[in-house]
């Protein structure tokens, strides 16, 4: 495991106004302790080359905040540059004082000086921030950076795994391992649907007991399902849990139909959904970038988020329907129906997740894409999700969004994008911008 560590790095020279530089090099290490744990700061301001390099050597880190605490030419920036090649934010303070007499600090003109050499180093991809510690919009721009880092940090910690193969028809999930590997850090590895079915079926009742007690404990409605799906889908969920285990998987697309239907008798949906309760990102159609996706927005969030098809546009209400036939979370049920249980819409047979999702003031809709080129890009767009029950068999979520829902389906269907979408709780669209800067993604703003 890689370890997460962000680096507070301010230079400056010693020429400058130092009691003025001081009070604001204390109130930034205040400032990056209130936002994150993670943060190694200096004992002292560096003010020199070799202060600079000395403290250098004692760091590891996953993200660098360099701040010109005082103007600093473009050496100091450069020496970072060339031994570090994770995420850097460049800092500028605010001039504290105007009143006509000796200029401060002048970190914006340092700022200048490490841009430049950023740029030359970077191709211009680093993050800005301009304004003093006690901004709000320096403390939101900061804290973006850091979660944003440290999930490209868990990225490379990750491993996702595909179980089956897509759907035909239903190639725009279908994952390289390279490609995992080069552009997100994680590692993709793949087994047959037949061999997790396999060992479903070679468990006794008791050996999975565990797995009925835990689904009928947190849902609605599972006695209604035959005795025998209701077993089954307690063998599958243990096979699925320990492959899971056994491999240290955060992450896992699955086949679904026809095989489980057919083959084993037995919907996988509600396994997804329990997984999903688990903390593991759990999408169904062999979506290994749908998984992916999911996998950001539960880190972002710390909770099970919606994974399913844009099904229908409501231009009175300016809503959007995201919909799809039963993985959704037991967490994110409407309260007042609890996660009911029902059958899969096509096949009739159950178990299956089967209701709406709760109401948010604040969601985010995302998505793990790539263009006809097959690079990737980030569809990120922001909106609340409505309280409404149930609006088609399955499991279903209603967004309101921010901009105009009419143009953003309009304008997705044109671009292309894929019919699978996760609904973040919460509004983590600064860090998901950012997370896409950092690893080279364009992201598209919805």
């Amino acid at each position: 495991m890689t370890k997460f560590q962000v680096a507070y790095v301010p230079v400056g020279v010693p020429t400058f106004h130092l009691e003025s530089a001081q009070k604001e090099f204390e109130k930034s290490i205040d400032l990056l302790n209130t936002i994150t744990d993670a943060a190694i700061v200096p004992d002292k301001m560096l003010l020199s080359i070799q202060d600079l390099t000395n403290f250098l050597d004692t760091i590891e880190p996953s993200l660098i905040i360099l701040q010109n605490i005082t103007f600093a030419n473009a050496a100091y920036a450069s020496e970072v540059l060339k031994r570090f090649s994770c995420p850097v934010l460049l800092w500028t303070l605010r001039e504290p004082v105007i009143d006509g007499g000796r200029l401060r600090l002048n970190s914006l003109t340092g700022a200048y000086s490490a841009g430049n050499a950023l740029a030359a180093f970077r191709d211009g991809n680093f993050e800005y921030i301009f304004g003093a510690p006690q901004e709000e919009r320096t403390k939101k721009t900061i804290s973006a950076c850091i979660r944003a880092a440290w999930l490209k940090n868990e990225l490379k910690n990750l491993r996702i795994a595909s179980v089956g193969h897509t759907p035909q028809g239903f190639g725009f999930g279908r994952a390289m391992d390279a490609d995992m590997q080069k552009v997100f850090g994680a590692t993709l590895e793949s087994i047959e649907v037949r061999e997790l079915i396999d060992m479903a079926k070679g468990y006794t009742d008791d050996e999975c007991s565990e797995y009925l007690d835990k689904m009928t404990k947190c849902t609605v409605g599972l006695d209604k399902t035959p005795d025998n799906n209701r077993k089954d889908f307690a063998r599958l969920c243990k096979a699925y849990k320990e492959y899971v285990d056994e491999n240290n998987i955060g992450a896992l697309s699955s086949r679904c139909w026809p095989d489980f239907f057919t083959a084993f008798g037995t919907p996988v949906c509600g396994v997804l959904a329990m997984l999903n309760d688990m903390g593991v990102a759990a999408s169904c159609e062999a979506d290994t970038y749908g998984a992916l996706s999911m996998y950001m927005g539960m880190k972002l969030s710390e909770q099970a988020v919606f994974f399913g098809d844009p099904v229908s546009l409501d231009e009175s209400e300016n809503t959007i329907t995201f919909w799809h036939c039963g993985t959704a979370a037991c967490s994110i049920a409407r309260e007042d129906t609890g996660a009911t249980i029902g059958v899969h819409p096509n096949r009739k047979i159950g178990p299956v997740m089967d209701f709406g999702c709760k109401a948010a003031d604040k969601v985010t809709v995302f998505r793990v894409g790539q263009k006809a080129d097959g690079s990737f890009r980030f569809f990120v767009t922001t909106g609340s999700a409505l309280d409404k029950p149930k609006q088609f068999c399955g499991t279903s979520i209603v967004v309101r969004t921010d901009k105009n829902s009419y143009d953003i389906v309009n304008q997705s269907v044109k671009d292309g994008w894929e019919p699978h979408f996760v609904v973040i709780y919460g509004d983590c669209s600064d860090e998901l911008k950012v997370l896409g800067h950092m690893l080279e993604i364009e992201v598209c703003e919805y």
